[in-house]
């Protein structure tokens, strides 16, 4: 069951749902909206022959570069880059998330997942984006922008997130 804003505010008010820091005007009627912080991995440029391994023991790290912005990232058209909310996200071990874009920004080609975007009961961190530029022109990403919607949902059952992303940052 997905949870609308009354359930939210009351699950916040509660203190089993908290995001950190939060702010009310970011719940809509069913999700709550998460901003972007200035942290993004972009990909190293490489030979064409060049390959990375898709293993499980696999590290964006190594195929990825650091920074963060001041004022602006510019998407190009096809590219894609990690990006992270501000917020850190805690949830119960009853209630899960999905990410999902706001279609606002869907209209012009950004998309903020391209597969991940389950969020696991009983999390404690921030949320990393698979941030694409579907369209044919560069988008300007803005630190601060409610770039993402997270939609809570109940749980039959209770379970803890304890992977390999449990304390995620993009440093």
């Amino acid at each position: 069951m997905i949870l609308t804003r009354d359930k939210i505010l009351e699950e916040v008010r509660l203190g089993h749902v908290r995001i950190e820091p939060f702010c009310e005007e970011n719940v809509g009627p069913a999700s709550i909206d998460l901003t972007l912080d200035n942290k993004f991995r972009y990909f190293k440029k490489t030979a064409d022959d060049d390959f990375f391994d898709i293993v499980e023991g696999l590290d964006f790290n190594d195929v990825t570069n650091s920074c963060e912005v001041t004022d602006r990232y510019i998407l190009k058209p096809g590219e894609t880059i990690l990006g992270i909310t501000r917020e850190t996200v805690f949830l119960p071990e009853n209630i899960c998330g999905w990410l999902q874009g706001r279609s606002r920004f869907a209209r012009v080609g950004l998309t903020v997942h391209i597969t991940a975007s389950f969020v696991h009961p009983g999390v404690s961190n921030k949320q990393v984006l698979e941030i694409h530029n579907e369209g044919p022109v560069a988008l300007a990403l803005y630190p601060g922008t409610r770039i993402c919607q997270l939609i809570l949902q109940r749980c039959e059952g209770g379970a803890k997130y304890a992977g390999r992303f449990e304390k995620q940052e993009l440093y």
